[in-house]
């Protein structure tokens, strides 16, 4: 498997861990429902205390009404009480390009920080790193709100 260190965090996760987000946003790309793309999305998502959510696009006849693998994860997660998040691995089943999150995933991530390690993969098990704040650059949060 390739990886490619582009930017990013520099300290990161152990390899062992990083193989096992990997490996669950790949699994979890399985399960995608998208009769009308066709484009299976998994993710993986690491809370601070080591637990993985996965989750996949899921699709409807409505197109916006679907839902993106990353927000799947995220919704899992927080769903079970978990907002303290380390790092998510996205997989898809492209060979030239790498599973990069759209705007709104980008916008939900952030909303629970910025120094996540994102872990954006290709279908030959090649990946990069990046972070967060990489990925979503000046971006609004909610410290912003002062609330």
């Amino acid at each position: 498997m390739a990886h490619e260190q582009l930017g990013g965090p520099k300290a990161g996760l152990e390899p062992e861990v990083v193989q096992r987000l990997l490996g669950a946003c790949r699994d979890a790309k399985r399960f995608a429902y998208c009769p009308y793309s066709r484009y299976p999305v998994g993710a993986a998502l690491l809370t601070s205390e080591g637990k993985v959510f996965t989750g996949c696009n899921i699709e409807n006849a409505v197109f916006p009404l679907g839902v993106c693998a990353e927000r799947t994860a995220i919704q899992k997660a927080v769903s079970e009480g978990h907002t303290k998040f380390k790092a998510m691995a996205i997989s898809c089943n492209s060979q030239e390009s790498y599973a990069i999150p759209c705007g709104a995933c980008r916008q939900v991530l952030r909303e629970f920080g910025q120094q996540w390690e994102i872990y954006l993969t290709r279908m030959d098990g090649a990946y990069i790193k990046k972070s967060l704040e990489e990925l979503l650059p000046f971006s609004f949060g909610p410290e912003h709100l002062k609330i």
